[in-house]
């Protein structure tokens, strides 16, 4: 019998991802550099990142049943996504997690899993920044 617990199950299941996006969005919504390459309703957004979420930290599968392979790196290619686009959506994320109130462990696994997605994400790349 596997009595392994999912991420999804720690944290609290559907309500804490949704209160995880929600939190996100807004404060996307809210920031100059990040909210004009969005479209002008989140909404769309907001249910496929609450889809993909629960599905890749152990919940319901959704997201694949609807929209095949998350395809993450090809489906943000059409973005410029540089080094400050990475770290103001990772800092929203991770916010968000602290807003929300994820504990130990599962705290740690989905930071670690936002900083590594995020820096997967990057398309642009300034030869002249520092590393």
């Amino acid at each position: 019998m596997n009595t392994a617990t999912t991420i999804f199950e720690l944290v609290g299941g559907e309500p804490t991802f949704r209160r995880l996006v929600d939190i996100f969005y807004a404060r996307v919504e809210a920031d100059p550099l990040l909210r004009p390459m969005f479209p002008a309703d989140l909404e769309a957004g907001k249910q496929h990142q609450f889809l993909f979420l629960m599905q890749y930290f152990g919940g319901p599968t959704t997201y694949g049943e609807q929209r095949g392979h998350p395809r993450l790196r090809m489906r943000h290619a059409p973005f410029p996504i540089g080094q400050a686009e990475r770290d103001a959506w990772l800092g929203h994320m991770l916010a968000a997690v602290d807003e929300v109130g994820i504990a130990e462990p599962a705290r740690s696994a989905m930071r670690t899993y936002f900083e590594n997605a995020a820096t997967a994400m990057i398309n642009q790349f300034n030869p002249l920044a520092a590393p």
